[in-house]
């Protein structure tokens, strides 16, 4: 292309090409945490999500009671990715929605992604037949606030209360159908949480 003779079909594609590498460059990934995650076209009955094992200093780990069910329902906070939102980004979201803080340091994430199926009567309870079950990216970090730091009373809030559990303690309160996943997240996470454990 000359200067003096500018072919302005050449000149549009370039500024177009241009401009889709600068949005590409904004939103490029900085780690494989922030990576937006492609899954296999069998996966979409789950919804993408993501989960937090929160520890505190003695290496004991956050669970809240859920205000949707009866009994002892506790679980670790989790949630679901946004369009556009990498996983991290999901996570500490979570985090601030369900707990009212962002007083934490992430140690590190699974290596995969982990999936469970919800049982029938909770897709019929809750309306979720688009999807069965969730795929879940999921992060340990640990809590550098005060206890008085943790806020359940959010504007929706997901739990009526709180409290910190030994890793026994959690798999025996978890509901039956998401141990697996949690053993499972334990077992990834076990060197980090014996290395913190006093």
């Amino acid at each position: 292309m000359r200067a003096d003779k500018v072919d302005e079909r050449a000149l549009k594609a370039l500024l177009e090409e241009a401009s889709t590498n600068i949005r590409e460059a904004r939103t490029a990934p900085q780690d494989d945490a922030d990576r937006s995650p492609s899954l296999p076209p069998s996966s979409r009955r789950y919804r993408l999500g993501v989960g937090i094992m929160l520890m505190n200093r003695n290496g004991a780990i956050f669970v809240g009671r859920r205000m949707d069910r009866s009994g002892e329902a506790w679980q670790m906070p989790q949630g679901g990715i946004e369009e556009g939102e990498s996983p991290k980004h999901a996570a500490l979201r979570e985090l601030r929605e369900e707990l009212g803080t962002s007083q934490v340091e992430i140690v590190t994430s699974t290596d995969s992604w982990l999936q469970y199926d919800l049982p029938d009567e909770v897709v019929k309870r809750r309306g979720h037949e688009s999807w069965h079950g969730q795929t879940q990216k999921w992060f340990l970090m640990r809590f550098i606030g005060e206890d008085s730091d943790i806020d359940v009373a959010a504007e929706h809030p997901e739990f009526s209360e709180w409290k910190w559990v030994s890793a026994e303690e959690l798999v025996r309160l978890i509901v039956p159908f998401k141990r697996p996943l949690y053993v499972a997240v334990l077992k990834e996470f076990d060197t980090h949480l014996r290395g913190n454990s006093r």
